[in-house]
């Protein structure tokens, strides 16, 4: 069975740092890409970030380019987003997902990850 835990949410003033954790378990991370999801209160959850170890590729929403890095320590099955300069438009609940097709690449779209995390609360206050 397949299982994620985020952490490392919590409450920060705008331009700080928060490195959110997703710890995989029932899964090889070499087998599948890992994306970071977010969802503000009234919108819909969008793909902030996503790795393939595989393929050695990852993706960032614009918005977060320059700010935010993933990336990830397999011998602790573990996938980070490091995330700088915090904004207050960065508050939201934070997930992550796997993908098991994600072996030649990553893709930010919620449909192809099938297993989920129950998120971590990020609020960033100005």
């Amino acid at each position: 069975e397949v299982q994620l835990v985020e952490s490392g949410g919590g409450l920060v003033q705008a331009g700080g740092s928060l490195r959110l954790s997703c710890v995989a378990s029932g899964i090889t991370l070499d087998d599948y890409a890992i994306g970071w999801f977010r969802q503000a209160p009234g919108k819909e959850r969008e793909g902030v970030s996503c790795v393939s170890i595989s393929a050695s590729s990852t993706y960032y929403e614009d918005s977060v380019k320059g700010r935010f890095t993933i990336s990830s320590d397999n011998t602790k099955s573990t996938v980070y987003l490091q995330m700088n300069s915090l904004k207050p438009e960065d508050t939201a609940v934070y997930y992550c997902a796997a993908d098991n097709r994600g072996r030649y690449g990553c893709l930010a779209h919620e449909q192809v990850y099938t297993s989920w995390g129950q998120g971590t609360q990020v609020t960033v206050s100005s």
